[in-house]
């Protein structure tokens, strides 16, 4: 379907008739306002995207073997029974 601009006047035809004219400059505010919020959260994502992808990967830093707690020995326990 071509565009033509016979369709963009039945719109705003239409739209007249069903909003009136009171309402059109509040419809065409909230509108706007969401457009707006749009293009700023689609902005925000490509933005966050993008600098997740360029960012080096870290890397991870080497596995240190878990310092386990000093184990009493039966020569220590001994000792300290007494």
């Amino acid at each position: 379907m071509p565009f033509h601009p016979l369709w963009l006047v039945l719109i705003l035809i239409v739209v007249l008739i069903v909003f009136g004219p009171g309402r059109l400059p509040e419809l065409g505010g909230a509108v706007g306002k969401a457009m707006r919020e749009f293009r700023k959260a689609t902005t925000e994502l490509t933005n966050e995207v993008t600098s997740a992808a360029q960012a080096k990967p870290e890397t991870p830093a080497p596995a240190e073997s878990v310092a386990k707690a000093p184990t009493s020995t039966s020569s220590e326990a001994d000792t300290s029974k007494n």
